[in-house]
């Protein structure tokens, strides 16, 4: 979501002054001079308090936020200024995972295998847009893919949908759509769907998201590392990178970043980090990616 900055418009009319005393004209020149000094003024104090004052305001969503990926979004969210509630399914273990002491950050029960009414409970009123970071347990349930991936993404869009939530980000994975791309045999897409169709799941859920007519961003990263960020993250459309790693840091700067350029808007991006590669900016990233 960029951050929006208020504009003020000054309108004067344009009027003569016909009197033979010129004593009139130059104290209408300098009323004039005066107003539009007092604009200039009033609109850089408007400006500048909607800039300290918007980032305060917006509270961002959080499912998933005690995961590997979620809790470094939810610490980068806080440190751009931003308020954050945190979708969590145990609010005691998130209390000692989370910076719980940052009156900033609010903690609620969050299921997105519980439908999307419940869900909506938990996003609130009060949220503007909503970033999606969840990822199924392993377990002996092959569905639990199905039941986190695909349909409690697609309760948590219902949600937003319901509440008027406009700005949806997911944070996905590189190769879902492996098998259009020729990616068929490729180990990451056999094991990765092996694990209960993992990949088929997740790409469902992003159909779902670009049919729905909100505004996304789905974040498809390369293999995500714990590690610290080592080389610049390139960006690329859909269905283009097959193979290559990102630090979750990186993942998660994506997808603050992503809430501050519109460039984003309506994107699937794909994102690996590369030593070789050149540092862009994310305008510039981001504005590489076509809309599709």
């Amino acid at each position: 979501m960029a951050t929006a900055t208020g504009l003020f418009f000054l309108t004067t009319s344009a009027f003569s002054v016909t009197s033979k005393r010129p004593s009139v004209s130059l104290f209408v020149n300098k009323v004039h001079s005066f107003r539009l000094r007092a604009a200039n003024i009033e609109e850089s104090e408007i400006e500048g308090k909607e800039e300290v004052g918007i980032s305060e305001k917006k509270k961002i969503f959080v499912a998933g936020a005690t995961g590997n990926t979620g809790k470094r979004i939810v610490e980068q969210l806080l440190a751009k200024g931003f308020a954050v509630k945190a979708g969590v399914l145990d609010v005691d273990k998130a209390k000692s995972t989370l910076p719980g002491q940052n009156p900033d950050l609010q903690i609620v029960k969050a299921d997105v295998t519980e439908g999307s009414a419940r869900l909506a409970d938990a996003i609130g009123n009060d949220s503007d847009a909503v970033i999606c970071a969840t990822g199924f347990r392993r377990s002996l349930d092959f569905l639990a893919p199905w039941k986190v991936d695909n349909f409690g993404t697609v309760n948590l869009v219902e949600a937003c949908r319901s509440l008027g939530v406009k700005r949806f980000l997911l944070v996905s994975s590189i190769l879902v759509n492996g098998a259009a791309m020729g990616q068929l045999f490729n180990p990451a897409y056999v094991f990765l769907n092996v694990l209960g169709l993992t990949l088929i799941a997740k790409l469902q859920a992003e159909q779902y998201i670009r049919r729905s007519g909100i505004n996304y961003t789905i974040i498809r990263p390369g293999g995500l590392k714990n590690d610290p960020p080592q080389g610049n993250i390139v960006m690329e459309q859909e269905d283009t990178l097959y193979e290559g790693s990102i630090s979750r840091d990186q993942v998660a700067e994506v997808a603050v970043e992503a809430l501050l350029h519109p460039q984003s808007h309506y994107k699937v991006v794909e994102i690996v980090a590369r030593t070789d590669a050149p540092k862009r900016s994310f305008e510039e990233l981001f504005g590489s990616i076509k809309q599709q």
